[in-house]
Order: structure tokens, then C-alpha cells, then sequence
């Protein structure tokens, strides 16, 4: 391999050119030529700076000099020659093509840097000058040969243009392999095996006190300790109440075609007599192919059939054929004060068996009832309660204290319209009183018969006094018997105050037919009383 330092060109050492110094080192001679003037006709020319080269040690020679018979940069081949006849020592293979194109000179250039120490020759020459005239490529001009030249990138050495694939996943290794190939260093297999055991040891102290857990918070054989009861129903309480009287309370499901409705009934003979209301009734009594069931709180479910109605009243009567049917105690309405407990029982909005409770808020309250698309024409004197009363509850028993059916439920004042009403706390029932001679009546013939006293009134009032004044009289009527004529202000029949046109109708359906009363009235401003006979309707 050849050696450039500042222009200087290795020749042997038995030819030192002339005007130089030889230096023996690293078995080479190296010449040192002193600067040449430029001659002023022709391109400046490059010297080579002066060298100073200390003698080398012979053991720097030994260890670091050629070996004994090589002069080149390479080896020489087994035969000693290249066969190309120039007497250059071939190195033992050539060099990459890569690395030839990379650091040979280009393309068309004949010289070559390899080029070993041969006898002074021209310039350009192997052994000759290192810088010489060239006309096409002046010596300063040559970055090959000019050591102030930059360095510049050539281009990259030529790849292979072959487009190799990805390569693809390897080979997965079976268990066998895994074991026995030996692929897999035996200290990576017990290094895992370690970690299994721990996984797995870890997992089991995790599940364990898991478990121990769980169970801190169950207990397989745990009983709760008996006690005695703690309720107390004394007699007298709702729930005896409640249990003495709801088998005796009956729903009652009417059908006709693809209508239907519900109501509540009571039992108030042995016979199977149930009182119930007109309205809940009367759809039946004028459908055809109607039918009528009556429910009873064990579930037992019996056809019914009509007995008697009074749509004046708003009260009826239906028999169911059940032998010993538990009965229910009647008691008597007359006996209540406002303030007084009771329960209403009944199948509000079809739930059979409701029990509420409340009290007695008001007596002989006059309501005139709504027919509802019955035939019921009545004003009643009715018991005001707020226990909870609504639709379905119709016919069902009001029960006092004791038990005792004080009242049928009928009607209630809501804010709704039609189906939206709803229980505001203000129902009434019929005083039983007056249910029981009108449910007797229809038992035993099966219609009933009321004073009536021939006049048609309208509720008034001087801002003092309050009663019914008659806007006419019928004619042949008790009214017109006794002298009452249009204009006259009813105050007062027998021993009940009148407040208005209602309270005419119930104070004379209190009494019998045949009757005689004395009723009070204002005519003209002045107090009369006379003295009428009811007549029957």
C-alpha cells in the first residue's frame, strides 16, 4: 500500500534521489526535496513542506516494520506474483467491490493508489513526482492530489437491489423442545418453574383469606332466638275488629255483556241476605243476561240474585245461596257522636278486603246522591267519616267500636271528575237506622213505601234563617190538605230544623206513611204551624 505525506513518493532505499536525505525507518526511505521556485511561465506548483523525521528505534522496526521480503502494502501471493508481468505484489484477494467503489478513484483514472515503492520514474508514474503538469487536470486543480482539498460525501456504496421479504414469525417451540431440546437454557426453565410456584402460592394465601372472610360474615348454623309475641291485640283493637267482620263483608262483581263493575255487600241474615247499595246493583236489574257474584273473603265465589231495590234510597238487597254464612252484628246509628272510631270495609278500586279507619266527623249531614248512569234518585242523611272511602267501596259496612255495622258506605266528595275522583277525606254512609227497615222492607216484600209530603222546594235563606220554600204544591197531596201553599218557607218538620230543600226530603222519609206531623212555616213574615197526614208515594 502506498504512503502519501505532503506530497513525498515512497522509493527504495538503494535509489535516494538526488538532493535528498534518506531516513531509514519502518524499512522505507523517505525523500525530502527542497523547494523549487515557480516558474513565473507556467501554474504555480506545490512543494512538499520540509520534514524532519527522528531516527527510528530497531525495536519499534522490529515489532512494527514489514516482514522480511515485503516491500507493498499486502502480502504477496503463494506463487509471488500477479501474473499481470509489472512486478507488483498482488494481495492475497482482492478487496470487497464495495469497498473498491467506494475508495478507488473514479471511473477512467489509470492510476492507482496502490502502487508500491518502484524506481523514480516520470511524473504521475509510479515512483515518480507526487505532483506533476497535467494540461487537462493541473496538479492544484487535482483533489486527489492536493492535501488542502475539503472533504466531500461520495455517493453511497451500491446495495443490492434485490427486495428481500420480512421475515416472517419464527418457529414456535414445542414442549418437548421446551424440555429436551436443549434451546432452552436449563437455568431460564427453573427460573420459571420458581415463578409458577410463587404465582401459585400467592394465589392460594389470596383465596384463603378470601374465604376467611367471606365466611366472618355468614354462619351456616345461626338461629335467631324465639320470642313471645310481641303484638297485642286486645279485643276492641282494629285487627279484632278487622278479623270479627271481614267474613261477612262481600265483594260483589257485576257482568252484563262485555260490562262489568264492582261493589261491596254485607251479610245481614243467615238466609243469605246481603245489603249492598242501589248503584251497585241496578246495571244488572236492567241488563239482560246479566249476571251477579258475590266473593267472600275465604275466596269462595256464589251467583247472587236481586231481592228487592230502592233507588230513593240508594239501597238493595241480594242473596247469595251459602249455608251458615258468618253474619254481621248490626248496631244502631242513633247512638253515634261526632268523634266516635269506625272502620270501612269493603273492594275500593277492586282490592277486596281493604280496611280503613277513621272517625265520625259529622251526623244527619243531607247528600244528594249522583245516579252515576243508574236509576238511583236519593238524598240520604248521611254519617260523615274520613275514614278512606272510594269507588268499589259502595255498599260495604261502616262498623263502630264494637264491630257493629253502624252505616253502608255510598257515596264520598272529591275534587276529581267522574272516574278521577278520589277519597279527600270526606265519605258518607247511610245511618244503619234507616238501611235497616228499608232492607226488612225489601226482604219481605220486596219493595218499599215512603212518606211523602206533595211539594217541590228550593233552599233559601234571609241571611238569619235558613229553610225550603215550596214552588208548588200537587194537587190532593198531605201538603194541600194541610193548608201549605207556593211561596210558604218550610223551617221545621215535627222536631227537625229545615236548612234547605234537601233536608225537606229526608225529614219527611224519616217518618211513615199515614203519619200525622206538625210542620212549622213562614208566610208572608208571619210564623204559621199546621198539621199535615203523610201520604205514601
Amino acid at each position: 500500500m502506498t504512503d502519501e505525506h505532503d506530497g513525498a513518493a515512497d522509493t527504495p532505499a538503494d535509489a535516494p534521489a538526488p538532493g535528498s536525505s534518506a531516513v531509514e525507518g519502518s524499512g522505507r526511505h523517505h525523500r525530502v526535496e527542497p523547494s523549487e521556485p515557480v516558474p513565473a511561465s507556467g501554474p504555480p506548483r506545490l512543494a512538499p513542506r520540509p520534514l524532519e523525521r527522528p531516527p527510528v528505534d530497531p525495536g519499534e522496526t522490529s515489532v512494527f516494520g514489514r516482514p522480511t521480503g515485503v516491500d507493498g502494502g499486502f502480502a504477496p501471493q503463494r506463487n509471488g506474483a500477479d501474473g499481470s508481468g509489472n512486478g507488483r505484489i498482488a494481495a492475497t484477494a482482492p478487496p470487497p467491490a464495495a469497498l473498491a467503489a467506494a475508495f478507488s478513484r473514479s471511473p477512467g483514472e489509470g492510476t492507482d493508489l496502490q502502487r508500491p515503492p518502484t524506481p523514480a520514474g516520470p511524473a504521475g508514474e509510479p515512483g515518480g513526482p507526487a505532483f506533476w503538469d497535467d494540461a487537462d487536470k493541473p496538479a492544484d486543480a487535482d483533489p486527489w492530489r492536493n492535501p488542502a482539498s475539503p472533504v466531500e460525501l461520495g455517493e453511497p456504496a451500491p446495495g443490492d437491489d434485490e427486495v428481500r421479504p420480512a421475515p416472517g414469525p419464527g418457529a414456535r417451540l414445542s414442549v418437548r423442545e421446551l424440555l429436551f431440546g436443549r434451546r432452552v437454557h436449563p437455568r431460564a426453565l427453573i427460573l420459571l418453574a420458581v415463578l409458577a410456584l410463587a404465582v401459585g402460592a400467592v394465589g392460594g394465601i389470596v383465596g384463603r383469606l378470601t374465604a376467611d372472610g367471606a365466611q366472618t360474615l355468614t354462619e351456616p348454623g345461626a338461629t335467631l332466638t324465639s320470642t313471645s309475641e310481641s303484638k297485642e291485640r286486645p279485643p276492641g283493637s282494629v285487627a279484632d275488629i278487622a278479623a270479627r267482620v271481614l267474613p261477612a263483608v262481600v265483594s260483589i262483581e257485576i257482568k252484563v255483556g262485555d260490562q262489568g263493575g264492582t261493589g261491596s255487600g254485607v251479610v245481614i241474615d243467615a238466609a243469605g241476605y246481603v245489603l249492598t247499595n242501589n248503584h251497585v246493583v241496578s246495571p244488572a236489574a236492567q241488563g239482560n243476561g246479566a249476571t251477579i257474584e258475590a266473593i267472600f273473603s275465604n275466596g269462595q265465589r256464589v251467583p247472587a240474585q236481586i231481592v228487592g231495590r230502592d233507588p230513593k234510597t240508594d239501597l238493595a238487597v241480594i242473596k247469595v245461596g251459602v249455608a251458615n254464612p258468618t253474619v254481621a252484628q248490626i248496631g244502631s246509628s242513633s247512638s253515634l257522636a261526632v268523634g266516635d272510631g269506625v272502620l270501612a270495609i269493603g273492594s275500593p278500586l277492586g282490592l277486596a278486603g281493604t280496611v280503613t279507619d277513621g272517625i265520625v266527623s259529622a251526623l244527619n249531614r243531607p247528600v244528594r246522591l249522583d245516579g252515576g248512569g243508574s236509576d238511583t234518585n236519593a238524598v240520604i242523611d248521611a254519617i260523615q267519616t274520613d275514614a278512606a272511602i272510594n269507588p268499589g267501596n259502595s255498599g260495604g259496612p261502616l262498623v263502630d267500636s264494637t264491630g257493629a255495622v253502624v252505616g253502608i258506605n255510598t257515596a264520598i266528595r272529591s275534587l276529581g271528575q267522574g272516574s278521577e275522583g278520589g277519597s279527600i277525606g270526606l265519605g258518607f254512609a247511610i245511618p244503619i237506622d234507616d238501611a235497616r227497615r228499608i232492607a226488612e222492607s225489601l226482604i219481605r216484600d220486596g219493595s218499599v213505601k215512603h212518606a211523602d209530603l206533595g211539594v217541590n222546594a228550593k233552599s233559601v235563606t234571609d241571611g238569619t234563617t235558613d229553610g225550603a220554600q215550596v214552588q208548588n204544591v200537587v194537587a190532593g197531596g198531605s201538603a194541600a190538605a194541610a193548608g201549605i201553599v207556593e211561596g210558604d218557607v218550610i223551617l221545621k218538620v215535627g222536631e227537625r230544623t229545615i236548612a234547605g230543600a234537601d233536608e225537606l226530603v229526608v225529614a219527611v222519609r224519616e217518618l211513615a206513611p199515614g203519619q200525622s206531623v206538625p210542620i212549622e212555616i213562614v208566610r208572608d213574615g208571619r210564623p204559621l204551624t199546621v198539621t199535615a197526614v203523610l201520604a205514601s208515594d
